[in-house]
């Protein structure tokens, strides 16, 4: 990863409809040089995913909730099935299996309090290896995001 990887990955972070052209002029190299390294980030994993980030609250989702999961067993399998579940939940936007007091902590939005207690009802209750949750609701998004700060190699 050199300063040029650096600059191209942490620039399209921020806006991923950039042109060659335009990320050319910004990081410095020729508009095929940025469009093969972009091309080679594809397809090591680097990018993982070229999307839109929508805003919940433009669409009705006006309530984002961070709940801490505590599960009763903890074996594989049972961890690997509540990780399922989550995958099959589109209000779920982030569920990360954790260290320290709870199993699992999510990220996820609702329409109201009533569309929440009815994701509680369907996930939680009805789940007889959730052994307790707690649900913080979020006041404001005072930072929302997805990037991750890109060094080259030569600055770690």
């Amino acid at each position: 990863m050199d300063t040029f990887d650096a600059r191209l990955l942490n620039i399209i972070q921020q806006n991923n409809r950039l042109t060659n052209e335009q990320l050319s002029e910004m990081v410095g190299l020729s508009p095929t040089a940025c469009q093969r390294r972009l091309k080679r980030f594809r397809e090591n994993g680097i990018i993982a995913a070229d999307i839109a980030v929508i805003s919940p609250e433009a669409i009705g989702r006006r309530m984002t909730m961070i709940v801490q999961v505590s599960l009763e067993h903890e074996q594989p399998e049972h961890l690997d099935r509540f990780k399922k579940v989550m995958l099959s939940f589109p209000e779920v936007m982030q569920c990360y299996y954790v260290t320290g007091s709870s199993d699992f902590i999510l990220i996820l939005t609702a329409i109201d309090m009533k569309d929440y207690e009815g994701f509680t009802r369907r996930v939680f209750f009805n789940n007889p290896n959730i052994q307790h949750f707690i649900t913080n609701v979020v006041i404001d998004h005072v930072k929302t995001g997805l990037t991750i700060p890109v060094l080259a190699s030569e600055d770690f």
